[in-house]
Order: structure tokens, then C-alpha cells, then sequence
């Protein structure tokens, strides 16, 4: 959504910034509509959608990296056993989807393949997939609660992400703009909602640029500007060096409670293939203990 008129300034007006964000906003939204519209590559949105009525369901955007998929599922499964867990691809690569596949059903895991997606950044390209999602699976499917996850997050200790949600309508790890401003949102990769607090709202998973908001910035509108932020239970977080030594800009992990993230973007090739034999390491017991789970 672009700004409110009075927020621009006179530097704004005279740039024609007013104008200019309208018709790129415009834009967006015409693409997104375009785009949640598509059909899935693989699998059945519908058949997804009544697999999570009434329930309680978690949602991976996949991109690119089937062992992070392959390191999630087996932990989901082990802490976080109520859910129903979704996998959604947005790998462009065909080889690497078909891995992520192929993992999925390996685990008995719900696969679907979004369709081509018409950006290349990674933030708009997640947020327009999340969309998708939510209008295509969980707004038909009505599940009780959901959930939205990175791909390269991994819970590493027995929690309910969704228990907050008794008393509140969303939780989740809270971002908020750079500069800080009055704005925030729920970062996309760590989000729950209550369904039928959400159902009826114009949800936007997307970024918001104009107003300082990254992926799932797009809701502040619609809902996150609604609520009292200091009334919120929050998820905790923070950021560590993946090693000693390291300086955490160059190699950071977060920690969201007991749930690890990779920031698998961030860092040299060489730092983000380290990080990654780091966290197999500290994932190992695990996953160990996720192969003696019976099967469901």
C-alpha cells in the first residue's frame, strides 16, 4: 500500500514520489492477482486445502536447497507433532524441485510446486508464493491455525509455536521498519495466525518498500496495525556468531526461542557452506532421535 499522502515530504511531492508509488503499488498488486490465480505445477491445492480443515497446520517455502527440507521435516515430526506440515516449492531449478519432491514424499509430506514466479528477488518472490498460499489452500481450507516457515528454520526442543494463539490472535517473531516508526510486522518465515481472526481480512504477505516493510510488511494494513503490539506475547529472539571468533554480521544464526535459523543467505559461499556443516552438527542428536519415531 503506498504511503498516506501527509507522510510524504516536500522533497517527496516534488520527485513525484506520491505518483510514482501509487503506479509501481498498482502494479504489484495487479501481478500478485495475475499470479495467485495460476495453477500449481505439482500437486492439488484443493486436496491441500481439505487436508487441513480444521486443523493445525505449518507451511515451508521451499527454495533451492532440498537437504534444508530433508533436515526440517524429521524435526517438525519430532517437536512439533500436532501439526500437519505442507511443503510448497518455489525452486526455480527443476532438478532441485524434483529433489525437494522426491524428500517430500520420502517423509509422507504433502508437496505442492507453486507456479513460475515472475520475480527474482528473494523477498518479493516469497512474499507473492505466501499469497498464493493463503489464497489458494488456507482461506478454502480454513484450518483452526496456521503457520508460515522458512525453510532453513528448525525447531531443536519440544514447543507449540501455536499455544499463544489461545490468547491472541497472531504470534510470531516481530520485525520492525528501518528507521523504527510506529509500523511492524511479523517476519514471514516465523508467523502463526488464528484463521478466524484472519479470514475475512485482505491479507498481504508481501513486502511494502514505501513503507520501510519487508515480506509479510504487506499486512500492517489490513491487520498488524489493528493490534497493541506491547499487548502481544512475542516470539524471543537473537542473533549469534555461528562460531566463536566470527563477527555475527558475517555469520549470524538466530535463535527464535528454541527454534534455529540459519540466515542462509547471508555470508560468503564459503561461511554459508560451513554454517551449514555447523548446523548438522548441532541438529545430529535430532535427528537421531526423529529415526526411532514409528511411523505414522
Amino acid at each position: 500500500m503506498p504511503k498516506k499522502l501527509s507522510d510524504y515530504t516536500l522533497a517527496d511531492w516534488k520527485r513525484l514520489r506520491p505518483l510514482s508509488q501509487g503506479l509501481k503499488t498498482a502494479r504489484y498488486n495487479r501481478i500478485d492477482r495475475r499470479y495467485r490465480q495460476q495453477p500449481a505445477k505439482v500437486g492439488d491445492p484443493a486436496a491441500v486445502a481439505k487436508m487441513i480443515t480444521g486443523r493445525r497446520a505449518l507451511f515451508t517455502v521451499a527454495y533451492q536447497d532440498p537437504q534444508a527440507i530433508d533436515l526440517q521435516i524429521p524435526l517438525i515430526r519430532l517437536f512439533v507433532p500436532g501439526a500437519l506440515y505442507i511443503v510448497v516449492d518455489n525452486s526455480p531449478d527443476d532438478d532441485r524441485a524434483a529433489e525437494i519432491e522426491r524428500i517430500s514424499a520420502a517423509h509422507g509430506v504433502p508437496y505442492l510446486r507453486a507456479p513460475e514466479n515472475p520475480w527474482q528477488k528473494s523477498s518479493r518472490s516469497h512474499g507473492i508464493v505466501l499469497n498464493w498460499i493463503w489464497h489458494n489452500i488456507i482461506r478454502p481450507g480454513e484450518p483452526e491455525l496456521f503457520g508460515l516457515l522458512d525453510h532453513d528454520l528448525f525447531p531443536t526442543a519440544p514447543d507449540d509455536p501455536f499455544a499463544p494463539l489461545a490468547t491472541q490472535d497472531v504470534y510470531g517473531y516481530v520485525r520492525t521498519t528501518e528507521p523504527p516508526s510506529e509500523r511492524w510486522f511479523l517476519w514471514a518465515g516465523f508467523t502463526m495466525m488464528r484463521f478466524s481472526a484472519v479470514r475475512d481480512l485482505p491479507l498481504d504477505f508481501g513486502q511494502d518498500w514505501f513503507l520501510g516493510l519487508d515480506t509479510g510488511g504487506g499486512n500492517w494494513g489490513p491487520l498488524y496495525s489493528k493490534l497493541d503490539l506491547a499487548k502481544l506475547q512475542q516470539s524471543p529472539s537473537r542473533f549469534v556468531p555461528y562460531r566463536e571468533g566470527l563477527a555475527t554480521y558475517d555469520g549470524p544464526f538466530q535463535w527464535c526461542g528454541t527454534w534455529l535459523h540459519e540466515v542462509g543467505q547471508m555470508g560468503e559461499p564459503e561461511i554459508m557452506r560451513d554454517k551449514r556443516r555447523v548446523v548438522v552438527d548441532l541438529l545430529t542428536p535430532h535427528l537421531e532421535a526423529a529415526r526411532n519415531l514409528p511411523p505414522r
